[in-house]
């Protein structure tokens, strides 16, 4: 029977007051009564739109009518079946501008919760020990995957299943990539991402750690080393600045560099030595997307007594997705909006920040973007006391790969430049995919760009399995 509640289950929480003193996970997930009742408002739509909102194409109706039904192994053979990971994408999935946002039940209400109940399945099933390892016919083919972020796994789980022989490449010392250095621990456990990792390594799939594609190996020696086809999926690393004044002062941080101390260097823990993050008790985060929100949210659980997001559009073109919005808010978050930053001040003996000095914004008509052009007010500087700033206005890719290889063609942002029917770059059997293409997007994009490069590597070498 249909649950004809125009609202959501409500999702279980931690109280704001207590959560913002801690990493722990912010949402508690859904028990199997409250799954059950909400996969009960699912209406089983014929034309199922929900599913054209997917970047993976997840049969949604089908594993929600098997969760209304309390066969919760069976939800999750159906989702697993085109998502990997469905207990990262079910946390960190932009639900709400894509397969909700299509949902017929938000025409009158409330979307379907489809994020919650995907997270649920996923818990659920890890929790109770239910997943199988599949059974996998190597056919000797080598591939290498660059980068172990959220294109890189998904194209390595895609081709490790067809038999493939893979080899993921890692930079750093842990793999995930943004899923571990970049989404803080409240959002994404990383117990979680481990455990999801660790399904595809016990696939057969083989990890090179502390190596660097365009430096420690080019892609000549991949070949030369029998691999048939390379997959690109490093990311885009490469935080942007905004060229003010002041922006080389001590407590000045990009996004990527603060988020990075804290969540794979650990530096949330007190007595961790050698990667300290000294935010003191005011601070400010330029810029309004999620990466600025899990900034000021982390800088708060450091101990920082007044966090502000400065952003120079209004509330209404926050790019944030509005539930990390909403949780900011309740966490003590302070919103200056209509507000661009135009120099950091500092103290001239020690080099510290001091200030930041604002020039307040009113919006005039839209840009090429879609959205109405920040313009700043004659005159309306204002001084706010700081004591750190964080940078969170976006990321480029990093260009150690395109100096390694100049043929390799990129554009003007430094993003790889490929065939959208085949993944293909301008250089034979060199894919790419995610956010090195893109620039800086979402974890279910750049896993949509793997899966379609997987197969698409596959389609091009699939004669030389003799199948």
């Amino acid at each position: 029977m249909v649950n004809k509640s125009k609202q959501k289950v409500a999702m279980p929480e931690q109280e704001p007051a207590v959560r913002n003193q801690n990493f722990e996970e912010v949402s508690l997930g859904y028990t199997l009564e409250m799954a059950m009742e909400e996969a009960a408002r699912c209406l089983n739509c014929r034309h199922k739109p929900c599913v054209g909102g997917c970047p993976v194409n997840v049969p949604i109706p089908e594993f929600i009518e098997a969760l209304a039904k309390g066969e919760v192994q069976a939800a999750y053979q159906v989702i697993a079946a085109q998502n990997r990971l469905p207990g990262i994408t079910g946390r960190v999935c932009p639900q709400e501008t894509q397969c909700e946002q299509l949902c017929v039940r938000g025409k009158n209400g409330e979307a379907v919760a489809i994020g919650r109940l995907e997270r649920f399945v996923a818990d659920y099933v890890r929790e109770q020990n239910l997943t199988a390892k599949p059974e996998i016919i190597k056919n000797g083919i080598k591939v290498a995957v660059v980068g172990s972020g959220p294109a890189g796994i998904t194209c390595a789980n895609e081709l490790a299943q067809k038999g493939y022989e893979v080899t993921l490449f890692e930079a750093l010392h842990e793999l995930g990539g943004v899923l571990v250095y970049g989404i803080p621990e409240f959002r994404l456990p990383k117990s979680l991402v481990k455990y999801e990792i660790n399904k595809i390594l016990e696939m057969g799939v083989t990890v090179h750690k502390n190596v660097i594609v365009g430096q420690s190996l080019l892609f000549e020696d991949l070949f030369g080393e029998g691999y048939q086809a390379i997959f690109i999926g490093s990311g885009a690393g490469l935080p942007r600045f905004m060229d003010i004044p002041g922006e080389s002062l001590n407590g000045v941080y990009s996004a990527n560099e603060f988020l990075t101390r804290v969540n794979l260097m650990k530096a949330y823990q007190r007595n961790k030595i050698g990667t300290p993050i000294k935010t003191g008790d005011k601070v400010a985060v330029v810029g309004g997307g999620n990466v600025a929100m899990d900034a000021a949210r982390t800088a708060k659980r450091l101990g920082a007594g007044e966090v502000s997001i400065i952003y120079r559009r209004s509330e209404a073109e926050l790019p944030a997705r509005a539930e990390e919005i909403h949780h900011a808010r309740e966490e003590g978050i302070i919103f200056r909006l209509l507000a661009n930053p135009v120099r950091i001040l500092g103290d001239d003996r020690d080099g510290k920040v001091t200030g930041l000095e604002i020039i307040h914004m009113q919006l005039a008509e839209a840009d090429s973007s879609g959205r109405r052009r920040p313009v700043a007010i004659p005159e309306s500087e204002e001084i706010l006391p700081m004591d750190s700033v964080i940078i969170a206005i976006g990321q480029t890719p990093n260009p150690i790969i395109k100096r390694a290889e100049p043929e390799l063609d990129t554009n003007r942002h430094g993003c790889i430049i490929i065939d959208e029917a085949t993944c293909m770059t301008n250089m034979e059997n060199i894919y790419a995919g995610g956010d090195v293409v893109t620039g800086a997007a979402t974890v279910i994009l750049a896993m949509g760009a793997g899966k379609k490069a997987a197969a698409e590597i596959d389609k091009k070498l699939n004669g030389q399995a003799g199948r």
